[in-house]
Protein backbone atom coordinates (compact mmCIF):
# COMPACT_ATOMS: atom_id res chain seq x y z
CA UNK A 1 0.00 0.00 0.00
CA UNK A 2 1.06 3.50 -0.65
CA UNK A 3 1.69 6.19 1.97
CA UNK A 4 -0.96 8.19 3.25
CA UNK A 5 -0.54 11.95 2.47
CA UNK A 6 -2.29 13.54 5.57
CA UNK A 7 -1.92 16.92 4.37
CA UNK A 8 -4.51 16.35 1.38
CA UNK A 9 -7.00 15.40 3.77
CA UNK A 10 -6.53 18.16 6.48
CA UNK A 11 -6.85 20.59 3.45
CA UNK A 12 -10.32 19.05 2.68
CA UNK A 13 -10.84 19.13 6.24
CA UNK A 14 -10.27 22.92 7.09
CA UNK A 15 -11.57 23.92 4.25
CA UNK A 16 -15.01 22.46 4.97
CA UNK A 17 -14.52 23.41 8.91
CA UNK A 18 -14.08 27.01 7.42
CA UNK A 19 -17.32 26.77 5.31
CA UNK A 20 -19.05 25.70 8.89
CA UNK A 21 -17.91 28.18 10.35
CA UNK A 22 -19.07 30.67 8.62
CA UNK A 23 -22.25 29.52 7.70
CA UNK A 24 -22.89 29.29 11.41
CA UNK A 25 -21.52 32.92 12.30
CA UNK A 26 -23.46 34.02 9.69
CA UNK A 27 -26.68 32.69 11.63
CA UNK A 28 -25.53 33.56 14.80
CA UNK A 29 -25.47 36.97 13.93
CA UNK A 30 -28.46 36.66 11.86
CA UNK A 31 -30.22 35.34 14.79
CA UNK A 32 -29.22 37.62 17.29
CA UNK A 33 -27.70 34.62 19.73
CA UNK A 34 -26.93 35.67 23.12
CA UNK A 35 -23.41 36.62 22.99
CA UNK A 36 -23.08 37.28 19.20
CA UNK A 37 -20.17 38.42 19.00
CA UNK A 38 -18.60 35.12 18.94
CA UNK A 39 -20.46 34.66 16.00
CA UNK A 40 -19.69 38.24 14.13
CA UNK A 41 -15.76 36.31 15.23
CA UNK A 42 -16.74 32.80 13.40
CA UNK A 43 -17.63 34.42 10.15
CA UNK A 44 -14.32 36.62 9.86
CA UNK A 45 -12.38 33.45 11.39
CA UNK A 46 -14.20 31.07 9.05
CA UNK A 47 -13.51 33.31 5.64
CA UNK A 48 -9.90 33.12 6.69
CA UNK A 49 -9.59 29.77 7.03
CA UNK A 50 -11.10 29.51 3.70
CA UNK A 51 -9.36 31.65 1.93
CA UNK A 52 -6.10 30.21 3.52
CA UNK A 53 -7.01 26.15 3.10
CA UNK A 54 -8.63 26.76 -0.73
CA UNK A 55 -5.28 26.91 -2.37
CA UNK A 56 -4.54 23.02 -2.76
CA UNK A 57 -0.56 22.17 -2.09
CA UNK A 58 1.57 19.75 -4.62
CA UNK A 59 1.28 15.94 -3.54
CA UNK A 60 4.04 14.31 -3.26
CA UNK A 61 3.53 11.57 -6.21
CA UNK A 62 2.63 14.79 -9.09
CA UNK A 63 -1.21 14.00 -9.83
CA UNK A 64 -1.94 17.26 -7.91
CA UNK A 65 -4.85 19.15 -9.56
CA UNK A 66 -5.44 22.78 -8.64
CA UNK A 67 -9.08 23.88 -7.38
CA UNK A 68 -10.56 26.37 -10.09
CA UNK A 69 -9.23 29.64 -9.46
CA UNK A 70 -6.80 29.20 -6.99
CA UNK A 71 -3.68 30.96 -8.52
CA UNK A 72 -4.41 34.30 -7.08
CA UNK A 73 -4.91 32.85 -3.76
CA UNK A 74 -1.64 30.63 -4.04
CA UNK A 75 0.65 33.41 -4.56
CA UNK A 76 -0.90 35.60 -1.66
CA UNK A 77 -0.19 32.47 0.70
CA UNK A 78 3.02 31.57 -0.85
CA UNK A 79 4.15 35.14 0.35
CA UNK A 80 3.81 34.35 3.80
CA UNK A 81 6.44 31.96 3.06
CA UNK A 82 6.95 29.43 6.43
CA UNK A 83 3.93 30.65 8.38
CA UNK A 84 1.86 28.89 5.57
CA UNK A 85 4.06 26.07 4.70
CA UNK A 86 4.57 24.12 7.87
CA UNK A 87 1.80 22.41 8.82
CA UNK A 88 3.62 22.85 12.79
CA UNK A 89 2.16 26.74 12.52
CA UNK A 90 -0.84 25.85 10.65
CA UNK A 91 -2.38 22.89 13.44
CA UNK A 92 -1.51 25.38 15.95
CA UNK A 93 -3.41 28.46 14.11
CA UNK A 94 -6.21 26.20 13.47
CA UNK A 95 -6.26 25.01 17.00
CA UNK A 96 -5.97 28.61 18.78
CA UNK A 97 -9.07 29.59 15.81
CA UNK A 98 -11.38 27.11 17.16
CA UNK A 99 -11.12 27.77 20.43
CA UNK A 100 -13.78 31.35 20.90
CA UNK A 101 -15.94 29.60 18.24
CA UNK A 102 -16.59 26.98 20.72
CA UNK A 103 -18.66 29.62 23.45
CA UNK A 104 -21.82 30.00 20.99
CA UNK A 105 -24.12 26.89 19.63
CA UNK A 106 -23.99 27.89 15.84
CA UNK A 107 -20.25 27.88 15.25
CA UNK A 108 -19.52 24.62 18.09
CA UNK A 109 -19.66 22.34 14.57
CA UNK A 110 -17.55 24.57 12.62
CA UNK A 111 -14.61 24.64 15.62
CA UNK A 112 -14.96 20.90 16.33
CA UNK A 113 -14.38 20.37 12.36
CA UNK A 114 -11.23 22.85 12.62
CA UNK A 115 -9.73 21.04 15.58
CA UNK A 116 -10.03 17.92 13.79
CA UNK A 117 -8.26 19.55 10.98
CA UNK A 118 -5.83 20.79 13.43
CA UNK A 119 -5.04 17.44 14.61
CA UNK A 120 -5.07 15.70 11.04
CA UNK A 121 -2.19 18.90 9.89
CA UNK A 122 -0.21 17.83 13.20
CA UNK A 123 -0.13 14.22 12.24
CA UNK A 124 1.30 15.31 8.58
CA UNK A 125 3.73 17.46 10.33
CA UNK A 126 5.00 14.88 12.25
CA UNK A 127 5.26 13.19 9.18
CA UNK A 128 7.73 15.63 7.79
CA UNK A 129 5.03 16.66 4.99
CA UNK A 130 4.64 20.70 3.87
CA UNK A 131 2.90 22.48 1.75
CA UNK A 132 4.06 23.10 -1.70
CA UNK A 133 2.78 25.62 -4.14
CA UNK A 134 0.49 24.22 -7.75
CA UNK A 135 2.00 27.16 -10.05
CA UNK A 136 1.24 26.67 -13.63
CA UNK A 137 3.53 25.19 -16.17
CA UNK A 138 4.34 25.85 -19.97
CA UNK A 139 3.56 22.61 -21.83
CA UNK A 140 5.84 22.18 -24.71
CA UNK A 141 4.16 20.10 -27.87
CA UNK A 142 2.11 20.79 -30.85
CA UNK A 143 -1.40 22.19 -29.77
CA UNK A 144 -4.14 19.17 -29.73
CA UNK A 145 -5.34 20.06 -33.41
CA UNK A 146 -2.89 20.61 -35.31
CA UNK A 147 -3.00 16.73 -36.50
CA UNK A 148 -6.75 16.91 -37.77
CA UNK A 149 -6.95 18.04 -41.30
CA UNK A 150 -10.41 18.05 -41.89
CA UNK A 151 -13.36 17.31 -39.48
CA UNK A 152 -15.24 14.62 -39.28
CA UNK A 153 -18.60 14.95 -41.59
CA UNK A 154 -20.82 12.17 -39.47
CA UNK A 155 -22.21 12.48 -35.57
CA UNK A 156 -20.53 9.55 -33.48
CA UNK A 157 -20.63 6.44 -32.92
CA UNK A 158 -18.71 6.64 -36.44
CA UNK A 159 -17.96 2.64 -37.88
CA UNK A 160 -14.62 1.77 -39.19
CA UNK A 161 -14.00 3.36 -42.72
CA UNK A 162 -13.80 0.04 -44.68
CA UNK A 163 -17.46 -0.35 -42.77
CA UNK A 164 -19.10 2.78 -43.77
CA UNK A 165 -22.07 3.07 -46.24
CA UNK A 166 -20.71 5.25 -49.44
CA UNK A 167 -22.49 8.44 -49.89
CA UNK A 168 -24.15 8.67 -54.01
CA UNK A 169 -21.90 10.94 -54.61
CA UNK A 170 -18.64 9.27 -53.60
CA UNK A 171 -19.65 6.59 -56.40
CA UNK A 172 -19.56 8.69 -58.99
CA UNK A 173 -20.85 6.90 -62.26
CA UNK A 174 -22.28 3.95 -60.41
CA UNK A 175 -26.76 5.21 -60.08
CA UNK A 176 -28.90 3.24 -57.86
CA UNK A 177 -32.21 3.06 -59.96
CA UNK A 178 -34.93 2.34 -57.53
CA UNK A 179 -36.96 -0.71 -59.24
CA UNK A 180 -40.54 0.58 -57.83
CA UNK A 181 -41.15 3.82 -59.11
CA UNK A 182 -42.82 6.48 -56.93
CA UNK A 183 -45.48 8.35 -58.26
CA UNK A 184 -47.20 11.66 -56.32
CA UNK A 185 -50.31 10.09 -55.53
CA UNK A 186 -48.19 8.07 -53.17
CA UNK A 187 -46.70 10.83 -51.36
Amino acid sequence: MGKIEWAMWANEQALAAGLILLTGGIVGVAGQFRDWEFAAYGVAAGFFVCLLEYPRGKRNKGTSMARTGQYCLTVCVKVFGPLTSNYYIRALLHAVICVPGAFILPTVLGCVCLAIASIIYLIAAIRGERWVPILPTKETGKPSGAGIEEPPQNPPPRPPVEVRRKRLEDLEGAAYVNPIPVTANEM
